[in-house]
């Protein structure tokens, strides 16, 4: 599913952005599945795996497909590839905000991790 990418740059800029849109999901995710997997009594696992999907899913998996079909899908003329390359943003760097989307939800779900470690460990204040 992509989301709206038109506001982004192009290039490194461009993926940086979107590693940055994917670390804050992947983030706010892991936080929220913490919490419930706290009320539930679950272990580490599951809130880190389920939460590096959903926010996979979320943020990755347009530029993800794309990457598939570019590479396996049979396009039998020109004009069919550069209509469907006219449907991606910056197609050139598609690979490199790819791989940082990846890296980002793999961030944002540590640094969730980290938030609410750090919180447990000091205690919320009153």
């Amino acid at each position: 599913m992509h989301y709206n990418q038109s506001w982004m740059g192009f290039g490194l800029v461009g993926a940086l952005q979107a590693a940055v849109v994917s670390a804050v999901v992947a983030m706010l995710l892991s936080i929220a599945f913490h919490l419930i997997g706290r009320r539930h009594g679950w272990g580490l696992g599951p809130p880190l795996a389920w939460s590096f999907l959903l926010a996979l899913l979320l943020t990755a998996s347009g530029d993800l497909a794309d990457l598939f079909y570019f590479n396996y899908a049979r396009l039998q003329s020109l004009a069919l590839l550069k209509a469907k390359l006219a449907l991606v943003h910056d197609p050139d760097s598609m690979g490199l905000r790819a791989l940082f989307e990846v890296v980002g939800v793999a961030l944002g779900v540590y640094l969730g991790w980290l938030l609410l470690h750090h919180w447990r460990r000091r205690g919320p204040r009153a």
